[in-house]
C-alpha cells in the first residue's frame, strides 16, 4: 500500500471509530468547483460556503492551538480523487474559526495588503489540501478531541506522540491553504506542488486550477497573496515577470495589488518594460569579453527557436515555453528527436511516435533537403500513415530539432505566410569526429535538467549578481554617447530587479457585490435585494484634530424577500444578517434608508428592483460609529487594520504605511521606518534606543547648557 492510501486508510478508520456511519462520498479533484458540482453554488458566498459543507463529511471539532489557548472549531472534509488508475486520493478540510475564539482578532494579511479599512468579520474558513506530513497532525488533533471529550476535561498543555498541541492552519507545508472572511474576501497562504512537497503528486498549476475554480464556485469577492514563489533558487516572480510581463499567478488573473518599500503600480510596470526590452547584442557586448557561457547560451537557443530573438524577454519566454515541452529528461536517440516532448498522458504511444517521425523524415529527404510547405510534407508521409491527428502533433513538435543525424528546420515563409520545413544533414558539414561538429550537434540533443541549469546561469550572472567587470567597464567608459547610452540601459538592471521582487502582493477580483438575482421557486417566490449599511457618527480623534474613518460602506450582502415584503421587514433581515457577520455590529439598529424616500410599511418591490441595491442608516451603540475620542482606539479594533492605524509611517523609500516589512520606530517622534531603509542589516536585531535622521539632527543642533 503507498503512503498516501494509508494516510486515507487511516483518517477513514479514526472517523469511523468516532461514530460517523456508512460509506464515505468521494469526489473527483479535477471536477471540484465546477458548476453543480459538488453542488450548484448559486447564491451568495455566505450561503455557497454553507451548503457546500451540508454535502461534506462532518468531522469532530479539531483542537488548535491558536495564541496559546486550546480552540474547538467546527470541520467538514472532502475525500477526493485525484487518479482512478493508480488509484491517488487526498482530503480537502474546511474549518469554521469563530474570531471571538482568538487573542487577536485582525488579519495581518489584509493590512500588508492594503485592506486595513475591512471590517472584521466573525468568522474565517480555511479550506486545507494537507500533505501527508501535515495529515498526521489533523489526525493528532481529532484524536486529542476524542480523549478530552471521553474524560470531559480540556487540558492545553496536553502532550500528544510526545509533542505539543499543533495548530494546523500555521502550518507551512500544506498542499494548499486559503482563508475566507465570510463577507468573501480571501487569502491564498500557501501553494505547494510537486517539488516542495515530499510525495505529492499534484504540480502547482493543478493545485493553482483547484482554488481558482474553488473561488469562482463559491463567489468569492476578491482574493489576494503574497508570491514569494522559487524554484531552484529563482524568484518565479521575476522570471515570470520578464517573460510573460506578469507573475507565475498571472496565469490566472492575479494582478499588482501593493508593493514594499514604496513600489507603486508605475514603477513595478516599468521595471518590466526595462528588463524585457534589454537587447541582446548589448548584453553580450559588454558581458561576454568577461563571461563566454553568456553567447553561448544565446546562441543554443537562438539556433533552436524559429524567429528571431532579439531581447531578453524574448529569451526568457522562449527558455520558458521550451521547457513546458519537455520530458523531464529528454535525451535523443535514433528517429525520437528533441522534438518529440511526449507527455505521459499522450494517446499515442512512443513506437507509432516514432514511425510518424520516421514518415516524415523520409519525406523530407525526398524533396532534396529543399523548403517544402507543411501541407506537402503532411500529404507525402500520409501515404505510410493514415492517422492524420499522429501526423498534425508530431509535425508540430519536430520544429528545429534534432533527429538522428538531421535538423529538421521550421519556419514561416514571409511572402506567402506559409509553415514550411526543411531537413539539414548535420553529420555531412564535416566528419563527425570533428569535436566543433559534436559540440553543434549536442547543442540540439538537451535535457530539461539542462534548460533548467541554462535559465539559472542566466538568472544568476545578468539579473541576481551584477557582474563587477561590468562595474569596472562603466567607471572606465570613453566619452563616446552610444556607450554611454548603452551602459546606462544595463546600470538600470539591479534596480529594476529590486522593484520588481518589492512587488510581492498580487490580487484577483472574482465577483462583483453581489451574485445574479434569482428566484427561488416555492410555495412562495423569494426575490433578492442587496444591501449596506451607513453608520451615524463615525468620527474619531487623532492627533489632536477630528478625523472620518473611512467610509463605512461594506459590501453590499444578498437578503431574499418575499414579494409583498415591507422595508420594515427588509430592515430587520440586513440588521441581522449584518449583526451576523461583523464583529463590531453586534448592537446595530437601522432607522431610516438612505438612498430612496420610502417607510417602513411600504412594499421593497413596489420601489426596488429585483437584483436593485437599499443603503441602510443608523447607529451601532458601544460599536463602530459610536465610539467618542476618549476610546478611539477601542473604535479602531474593529477595523482589520487595528491600532496600527495609530502607526505613522514615514519612510525614505516613500512608504506611507505598514507593508509587512521589518521596520523599526524612532523613540522620540515614534515614527517609523524600515530597517532596510536606515541601514540596520537584516541578520542584525533593532537597537534597543534608535532615532530617526530628524530627531538627531535635531537633538545636534541644540544650544549646549551653560
Amino acid at each position: 500500500m503507498s503512503r498516501s492510501s494509508e494516510v486515507v486508510s487511516c483518517c477513514t478508520r479514526k472517523r469511523k471509530r468516532s461514530g460517523g456511519g456508512g460509506g464515505e462520498r468521494v469526489f473527483r479533484f479535477k471536477s471540484f468547483g465546477q458548476k453543480g458540482y459538488p453542488i450548484e453554488f448559486d447564491g451568495s458566498f455566505r450561503e455557497n460556503v454553507e451548503a457546500l459543507v451540508e454535502v461534506g463529511n462532518a468531522e469532530n471539532v479539531l483542537c488548535s492551538n491558536i495564541n496559546g489557548v486550546g480552540t474547538m472549531m467546527r470541520s467538514w472534509s472532502f475525500q477526493l480523487e485525484v487518479n482512478r488508475h493508480p488509484p491517488s486520493h487526498l482530503f480537502l478540510f474546511v474549518l469554521e474559526e469563530l474570531i471571538e475564539n482568538l487573542v487577536d482578532r485582525h488579519c495581518k494579511h489584509c493590512q500588508y495588503t492594503g485592506w486595513g479599512h475591512h471590517l472584521v468579520c466573525n468568522k474565517k474558513y480555511h479550506f486545507v489540501l494537507p500533505s501527508k506530513n501535515t495529515m498526521a497532525a489533523f489526525l493528532d488533533c481529532i484524536d486529542h478531541h476524542h480523549l478530552m471529550t471521553s474524560t470531559n476535561k480540556i487540558n492545553n498543555n496536553y502532550n500528544i506522540c510526545k509533542g505539543k498541541l499543533i495548530n494546523v492552519m500555521e502550518l507551512q507545508d500544506h498542499i494548499m491553504h486559503g482563508v475566507f472572511h465570510s463577507n468573501g474576501f480571501g487569502h491564498l497562504l500557501c501553494l505547494n506542488g510537486l517539488e516542495a512537497v515530499a510525495g505529492s503528486n499534484l504540480s502547482g498549476r493543478q493545485i493553482m486550477n483547484f482554488w481558482d475554480h474553488l473561488c469562482n464556485a463559491l463567489r468569492a469577492r476578491k482574493v489576494s497573496l503574497n508570491d514569494v514563489s522559487t524554484k531552484r533558487g529563482m524568484e518565479l516572480r521575476l522570471m515570470h515577470g520578464i517573460a510573460y510581463k506578469a507573475p507565475w499567478f498571472g496565469s490566472w488573473g492575479y494582478k499588482f495589488s501593493r508593493g514594499s518599500y514604496g513600489v507603486i503600480q508605475p514603477m513595478y510596470e516599468k521595471a518590466i518594460d526595462t528588463l524585457r526590452a534589454m537587447p541582446l547584442c548589448i548584453l553580450v557586448h559588454y558581458l561576454g569579453s568577461s563571461n563566454h557561457d553568456i553567447p553561448i547560451i544565446f546562441s543554443r537557443y537562438q539556433m533552436l527557436s524559429d524567429h528571431s530573438l532579439t531581447t531578453l524577454g524574448d529569451m526568457f519566454q522562449f527558455m520558458m515555453e521550451l521547457k513546458t515541452r519537455m520530458a523531464e529528461e529528454n535525451l535523443l536517440d535514433s528517429y525520437t528527436g528533441p522534438g518529440m516532448f511526449v507527455e505521459q498522458s499522450c494517446r499515442w504511444s512512443p513506437k507509432r511516435i516514432e514511425m510518424a517521425t520516421r514518415a516524415i523524415v523520409e519525406a523530407l529527404k525526398r524533396a532534396d533537403f529543399r523548403w517544402v510547405s507543411r501541407q506537402e510534407v503532411r500529404d507525402a508521409a500520409r501515404i505510410y500513415i493514415g492517422d492524420t491527428g499522429l501526423l498534425d502533433f508530431v509535425l508540430k513538435s519536430l520544429g528545429n530539432h534534432m533527429v538522428g543525424n538531421y535538423l529538421v528546420r521550421r519556419c514561416l515563409n514571409p511572402v506567402t505566410k506559409v509553415l514550411e520545413y526543411c531537413l539539414e544533414d548535420v553529420s555531412n558539414i564535416v566528419p563527425t569526429q570533428d569535436p566543433k561538429v559534436k559540440a553543434t550537434i549536442h547543442q540540439y540533443r538537451m535535457s530539461k535538467s539542462q534548460l533548467m541549469k541554462d535559465m539559472l546561469y542566466l538568472y544568476k550572472h545578468i539579473l541576481k549578481d551584477y557582474p563587477s567587470s561590468l562595474v569596472k567597464q562603466q567607471s572606465n567608459v570613453s566619452n563616446n554617447n552610444i556607450n554611454k547610452v548603452n551602459m546606462g540601459i544595463l546600470s538600470v538592471v539591479p534596480t529594476a530587479v529590486r522593484i520588481i521582487l518589492d512587488a510581492k502582493y498580487f490580487a484577483k477580483e472574482y465577483h462583483e457585490d453581489q451574485p445574479q438575482a434569482r428566484v427561488e421557486i416555492g410555495s412562495e417566490d423569494k426575490l433578492s435585494v442587496y444591501c449596506t449599511i451607513m453608520l451615524r457618527n463615525n468620527n474619531i480623534n487623532i492627533e489632536g484634530t477630528t478625523t472620518t474613518l473611512p467610509p463605512l460602506l461594506p459590501p453590499f450582502e444578498c437578503v431574499r424577500l418575499r414579494r409583498s415584503a415591507t422595508f420594515n421587514e427588509l430592515r430587520m433581515e440586513v440588521e441581522k444578517s449584518f449583526r451576523d457577520l461583523y464583529w463590531g455590529m453586534k448592537n446595530l439598529i437601522l432607522d431610516s434608508v438612505a438612498n430612496l424616500e420610502a417607510n417602513g410599511k411600504d412594499l421593497v418591490f413596489g420601489q426596488v428592483e429585483v437584483g436593485g441595491k437599499v443603503i441602510f442608516q443608523g447607529s451601532n451603540k458601544g460599536g463602530i460609529g459610536s465610539m467618542n475620542q476618549h476610546h478611539q482606539n477601542e473604535e479602531m479594533m474593529y477595523y482589520e487594520g487595528g491600532s496600527n492605524w495609530n502607526r505613522v509611517v514615514v519612510c525614505g523609500c516613500g512608504a506611507r504605511e505598514d507593508d509587512g516589512e521589518r521596520m523599526v520606530s524612532c523613540d522620540i517622534c515614534e515614527v517609523w521606518q524600515h530597517t532596510k531603509c536606515v541601514g540596520i542589516p537584516h541578520h542584525q536585531p533593532t537597537p534597543q534606543i534608535f532615532l530617526c535622521k530628524r530627531c538627531e539632527n535635531e537633538i545636534v543642533t541644540l544650544p549646549a547648557f551653560p
